[in-house]
């Protein structure tokens, strides 16, 4: 999450994990624009969705990882980018695959992860400033043809920062609109990635556990069904 905010080894899994988010989201009746008052643009094309989710299949990419000194990152043109709307009353947007599709913080892997991720005060110590963020927030409201209140929007890591997502690459943020009528940037999104991180740190407490890549791709393709699918691939 961000405020104003091993890969998969068997390759037919992911093609599989693809597939399923490709029929999730197009049999979804809420693929639709939330026109109307909330600020968005149309939504995404079928056949625009069915594309970009593919892509997902061959895997998460890396971004350039924490650094010393953040810059502003560049972000697709203007209303170039589309939500796919599943629920605008409860807050479930997913971003354009093909603009934030997700990048790793490749600081972080499953052999680390008590000094990392798992290690309280961690996520504070990479996150990038507000400075760079609020720009990069701006900018990246307008590819997606954002319009609405900015107040409720989370300029929110597709990959949470606490998941091990890269803090600020371009292919990891996006703004993430809240439920319908909310007054802050509060959004249900948020509590599936701290119960998802609880999943992956049950691995330094020898309990059964979600793996890292794992929870990185289950939240980077739809991360309403996350947790749902996340308790179906426990190990230990």
């Amino acid at each position: 999450m961000a405020r104003g905010r091993g890969k998969a080894t068997v390759t037919g899994i992911w093609v599989g994990l693809g597939v399923l988010l490709a029929l999730l989201v197009t049999g979804c009746k809420g693929l639709s624009s939330a026109a109307g008052g909330t600020g968005l643009s149309p939504g995404t094309s079928t056949s625009a969705t069915l594309a970009a989710t593919a892509a997902h299949a061959s895997g998460l990419v890396a971004g350039p990882g924490p650094q010393s000194t953040y810059r502003f990152q560049s972000q697709p043109r203007p209303r170039t980018c589309h939500y796919v709307v599943l629920s605008a009353a409860a807050g479930d947007y997913l971003p354009d695959p093909r603009c934030t599709p997700g990048a790793t913080n490749p600081r972080v892997t499953q052999a680390d992860l008590a000094s990392t991720v798992c290690r309280s005060g961690y996520t504070a110590s990479i996150r990038p400033p507000a400075s760079v963020t609020g720009r990069e927030k701006r900018a990246s409201e307008a590819a997606y043809g954002f319009t609405g209140k900015a107040s409720t929007t989370e300029y929110d890591h597709l990959i949470s920062l606490e998941l091990g997502g890269d803090p600020n690459s371009a292919l990891n943020l996006w703004p993430e609109p809240n439920k319908a009528r909310a007054a802050g940037v509060n959004n249900p999104k948020d509590a599936v990635e701290n119960k998802l991180r609880k999943l992956v740190c049950d691995a330094v407490h020898r309990k059964p556990y979600l793996p890292l890549a794992k929870a990185q791709y289950l939240i980077a393709t739809n991360w309403t069904t996350a947790l749902a699918r996340a308790k179906t691939e426990l190990v230990g």
